[in-house]
């Protein structure tokens, strides 16, 4: 932001020396109280935060919602996290027939890719920006030398760890983020989730897409919305009649009136989404049913808060493989 073009302070805001700001909390009371006062028309930032601030904007204007704030607003250009799960409580926030949400896959190693038709949520490969592009098979994730493919060996429907060269100096980079091709001609990418965010602890080889759409699921079949979660195995213990299973801690903007139909819709969409989850939730013999914790609300804040990882480019992990992350959040309440 510091070396924009000096025409592009003309038409953003906030100022620079709010936008620059350290302490999170200070900064999103400050831009709040000075972007209520603009006629703002295009928003660009991560769901969660972006969340924060126009809540933030409706209660010190008094408003019913942020189109009373600013009518002219048109336009959200979002990424980090997946937007299915926040969806519906934009739609709360912004109820505007007028307004269009597009996706924007900028890393702060490159610029990867863009939601190019409106009506898709596939995001367009950008290949003429000084990246080159490399891809692990999800079976060579965890290899010591995995075997990469290039661009024209890739094929529909497989999860790839993305490798990148840039013209910035990244040499052969493991970015960090997993993607599967919905085209080849040309080629559209989905972000299915991160290498070292997924549920495999007993082969049901979860991944974030998996999760970000069991969520959106059960949210639209319990008329509810979700501010932020994460899941985390429960392990077998000694006892004969023992199972392993997934907790899920939930923060939801408003409670279901149903969190068994909730927990229900979350594990049968998975089911359908994952046949290797399906597998091992068959009869319940290898996995019971989802176990679901609900988060007070603010807990994912203040675990962020306490990492000192307040901001727009700090996200709660969705899936972890361990229970370490799911613990810490757990002694947080």
């Amino acid at each position: 932001m510091q070396n924009l073009p000096r025409w592009a302070e003309f038409l953003r805001t906030p100022p620079l020396e709010l936008a620059l700001l350290d302490e999170w909390e200070e900064k999103i009371e400050r831009i709040a109280r000075h972007v209520q006062h603009v006629d703002v028309t295009t928003l660009a930032g991560v769901p969660t935060w972006m969340m924060l601030l126009l809540r933030r904007v409706t209660a010190l204007a008094g408003a019913d919602n942020i189109t009373e704030v600013w009518p002219n607003l048109r336009l959200f250009l979002h990424g980090a996290v997946a937007f299915g799960p926040y969806r519906a409580l934009f739609k709360e926030l912004i109820p505007s027939e007028r307004m269009r949400y597009l996706e924007i896959y900028n890393a702060s190693e490159g610029y990867i890719a863009v939601q190019d038709e409106p009506d898709s949520e596939d995001l367009l490969l950008l290949l003429n920006h000084g990246i080159y592009y490399e891809f692990i098979p999800a079976d060579q994730f965890e290899a010591e030398n995995p075997r990469t493919l290039q661009l024209e060996e890739v094929e529909l429907g497989h999860s790839y760890a993305l490798v990148i060269s840039t013209n910035a100096g990244l040499w052969r980079y493991k970015i960090g983020d997993t993607v599967r091709f919905t085209s080849l001609a040309p080629y559209r990418i989905r972000i299915t989730g991160r290498t070292k965010h997924f549920l495999n602890a007993f082969g049901e080889e979860v991944v974030i897409e998996n999760a970000d759409a069991a969520i959106a699921a059960a949210c639209r079949a319990t008329n509810t919305t979700v501010r932020d979660y994460t899941a985390a195995p429960i392990y077998f213990d000694a006892s004969a009649t023992s199972r392993g299973g997934h907790q899920w801690l939930i923060e939801f903007t408003n409670l279901p009136p149903s969190p068994d139909q909730f927990v229900a819709v979350l594990d049968q969409t998975l089911r359908q989404l994952n046949s290797d989850y399906d597998a091992k939730r068959h009869r319940d013999m290898a996995l019971a049913p989802p176990q679901l914790t609900v988060a007070p609300a603010g807990t994912f804040e203040r675990w962020l808060g306490s990492k000192g990882k307040l901001g727009g480019q700090h996200k709660v992990p969705r899936l972890s493989n361990s229970r370490e992350l799911l613990d810490e959040l757990l002694r947080v309440l």
